[in-house]
């Protein structure tokens, strides 16, 4: 054989290689039946915030004790964990994850990226929180686990700890103690980071290539787990209790421990010898605390939100407590601060990035203003993909979350709420009056196809060109579809390889059609679908080619 064909096996060995390798994280190359889900993984133990009570003359010998018995690697007395026991006024709680993963047995790949998915929940655990949401066991946070694992990732749902007051007199104090609650649950997210890394071999992960996800409150916790770096930022003007005293932060460290969650008196957490670096965040819903925390060199970015979002601002603005309506804190959301991540080129590993079904929605509303509104969704913000929802009319309210759902018979949905006579489902309707499983599965799939190819692009999961056939791929090539515009019906012909299945999804990204066909030539009847704009992606053994149809 002749050192020509040597190269030229090689190369085709790579390229099939390296899509091989793109396509496991872009599509789930895994069945259900193939994942395998590890509940309740203790990662940490610390105060628990929500059932202490720190007026009591025990707070002192409490914290000297726990903090021995920390230090010295001895049991904690089991006074501490019961809630019920007078004799211990400080509690603490052991902080749980659950782990979804390809089993062993259907994966051969040992060294895996990990995403940390961080549940919603107004730090207070339901119904508390005026919310049937809030547990790392939400449908939300158990669906996007899955199929992040379908796709050939390891991730946890991680439990954090809560604790505050929403219903606390003056806006000073709801700030203060929301602050440090999201502080906290950043030490839990770094501490969760730092176990798993301690147990890479067991999980199969790759300690390098971690991805941090948060929605809604969780979206809070995982941006400022990117961009909280210096203890400097904690002594911003709006964290400050006197705006014209720069020593003093609402966030104490001497007594809730540093950025790494040591070293406080209300904090147990020890370093194991690994650090809490991840890199790539990912939030859904939520904002930032602020934009001074920004950096060139900060991770990569991806954010989703709902343009008329009534709790977090798309832009800016002030935290609005779903339980009580009562402001917060002010804050900048991705309409403002992806401006600075591109300026700062963060997400330079994928601001090229082929176009896709996904990419091309999100491009389409850049520079636009929706129907609706007075808002401008901005330019310079890729890595940023708008959800524009109906503007409901009174008694609802603005959408903030189209992508969850719940049991509305269930137990924490049937509660009271907050409000004075209305249970927490009818409050959370308010928000998400059409809510059902198939309307947040149908937005996840837009999470999944548009968060997917970005992430493959800035953590090298295979080459970046190869997010998508490109258009010189003989498959691609050799796609047709006509007539365009269609009227009643189009034709996709496909002369290089068979099509196994096709998706159709509107310009929102809402897959409206599907079909297994295993055949090279598919007639597509319109069958009520409405004029407009439609992208139909057909699935090959190799990868997928998608087509853009007009229908008049």
């Amino acid at each position: 054989m002749n050192r020509n064909r040597h190269l030229a096996i090689a190369l085709i060995a790579v390229g099939i290689s390296g899509a091989a390798q793109a396509q496991r994280y872009l599509t789930e190359v895994f069945t259900s039946a193939q994942i395998t889900e590890t509940p309740n993984v203790t990662y940490g133990t610390n105060i628990n915030f929500l059932s202490s009570n720190f007026g009591s003359p025990l707070v002192p010998a409490n914290i000297t004790e726990l903090q021995t018995a920390v230090s010295l690697g001895t049991p904690i007395p089991a006074p501490f964990f019961d809630v019920n026991d007078p004799s211990t006024a400080i509690k603490v709680q052991p902080v749980r994850l659950d782990v979804y993963a390809p089993s062993n047995a259907a994966d051969a790949v040992t060294s895996r990226p990990l995403v940390v998915y961080l549940h919603t929940g107004n730090a207070l655990p339901p119904p508390v929180n005026g919310s049937p949401n809030g547990r790392r066991t939400d449908s939300t946070a158990v669906e996007v686990c899955r199929r992040m694992a379908r796709r050939g990732y390891v991730a946890v749902s991680l439990g954090y700890r809560g604790g505050w007051n929403p219903l606390a007199a003056t806006e000073e104090e709801r700030r203060g103690q929301l602050l440090n609650a999201i502080y906290r649950a950043m030490h839990d997210t770094r501490q969760g980071i730092r176990f798993m890394k301690s147990e890479a071999a067991t999980y199969r992960i790759d300690p390098n290539k971690i991805i941090v996800f948060g929605e809604g409150t969780g979206g809070y916790i995982a941006l400022a787990n990117a961009t909280l770096d210096n203890p400097e930022e904690l002594f911003i003007e709006k964290f400050r209790p006197d705006p014209f005293n720069p020593a003093v932060s609402y966030v104490d460290t001497n007594t809730v421990g540093n950025l790494q969650g040591f070293g406080g008196a209300l904090t147990l957490y020890r370093p194991n010898g690994f650090d809490a670096t991840a890199q790539f965040c990912v939030n859904m819903g939520g904002a930032l605390a602020d934009t001074s925390w920004l950096e060139q060199g900060d991770v990569p970015m991806v954010s989703f939100h709902a343009v008329y979002d009534p709790f977090a601002p798309f832009t800016e603005g002030i935290v609005i407590v779903p339980t009580t309506g009562g402001p917060v804190v002010p804050v900048q959301g991705p309409n403002l601060f992806m401006e600075l991540v591109n300026q700062y080129g963060n997400n330079s590993s994928f601001i090229s990035l082929t176009s896709d079904v996904w990419s091309s929605r999100a491009r389409s509303l850049y520079g636009t203003t929706p129907a609706g509104g007075t808002v401008t969704i901005r330019n310079n913000v890729e890595g940023m993909f708008p959800f524009i929802r109906p503007r409901w009319p009174a008694p609802a309210s603005d959408e903030a979350s189209p992508w969850q759902w719940w049991d509305q018979n269930s137990p924490l949905a049937t509660a009271p709420s907050p409000v004075p006579g209305l249970t927490v489902n009818q409050v959370s309707l308010a928000s998400n009056p059409d809510m059902s499983p198939a309307k947040a599965r149908a937005y996840l799939d837009s999470v999944m196809g548009y968060l997917n190819p970005r992430i493959v692009c800035a953590l090298e999961l295979g080459p970046c060109s190869l997010v998508s056939i490109e258009e010189n791929d003989p498959i691609a090539a050799g796609v047709e579809l006509f007539p365009n515009p269609a009227h009643d019906q189009f034709t996709v012909v496909s002369s290089a390889a068979v099509v196994r299945f096709f998706e159709i999804f509107d310009i929102n990204g809402r897959m409206v059609r599907n079909a297994t066909v295993n055949s090279d030539r598919i007639v597509m009847d319109r069958n009520g679908l409405e004029a407009g704009v439609y992208f139909v992606q057909l699935h090959f053994e190799s990868g997928t080619v998608t087509r853009r149809v007009v229908l008049d």
